[in-house]
Parts: C-alpha cells; structure tokens; sequence
C-alpha cells in the first residue's frame, strides 16, 4: 500500500533533494523546465511544480552545473534547455555519495532501534 505523503510535509527534507534529483533527470539527456516538472511528477512527486524547479536551475546554473542553450519552439517562445556538463558530473557524483553516506546511517538507526 502506497503512504500518501503531503508536499507540505516534505518540503524542508526535499530542499537539497530536489537539486540531486534534477540534476540525475539532466543526465540523462538534455532537457526543458517542463520535462523535468513532468518527470518529478511521474517518479511520484505530485505537488512538485515549476515554481519548484526553475529556481533550482538558475542555482545550477549560477554554480555552472548546467549548460543552457535557447532552443526555438513550435508552441511559443524559444525554450532554454538544460544539459548538464562536467562539473555538474562532478556535483551530481557529490550528491549520490552524500546521500548514500546518509542513507546508510539513517537505515542503520532505523535498524537498531525498530522495536
């Protein structure tokens, strides 16, 4: 059974998540704002919205994670589109490490104390 799980309530757990998680969708290929509000959404981030996500990018970009390109559409004005480069590699391999050394230790108390 799935636990339903409010946005609200994972708002401060997910902060530094999100930019891990952005950056693993870019790279897979390079991308748009949307695609990744979508593919937030389809991994089961429901309430996860471009509000969310654009500022996370300009982050990334900021910190030169990211290389951005203005692609033309055929539904509007050019999109700018996200490819992660070297130094994101570099950003994304910190994150997973981070995350697995604190993954490990919660999974280890979780462990220890389930009574």
């Amino acid at each position: 059974m799935a636990l339903e799980v409010k946005m609200d309530d994972l708002t401060e757990l997910l902060k530094g998540v999100l930019e891990g998680a952005v950056m693993q969708i870019l790279r897979h290929q390079p991308t748009y704002g949307y695609e990744i509000v979508r593919a937030l959404n389809g991994a089961g981030f429901a309430s996860v919205s471009e509000g969310t996500v654009y500022p996370i990018l300009l982050r990334l970009e900021k910190k030169g994670c990211v290389n951005v390109e203005q692609v033309r559409s055929e539904m509007g004005p050019p999109r700018k589109v996200y490819t992660l480069n070297a130094a994101g590699e570099a950003a994304l391999a910190s994150f997973w490490q981070r995350w697995e050394f604190v993954s490990t230790r919660l999974q280890t108390i979780k462990e220890d104390n389930n009574d």
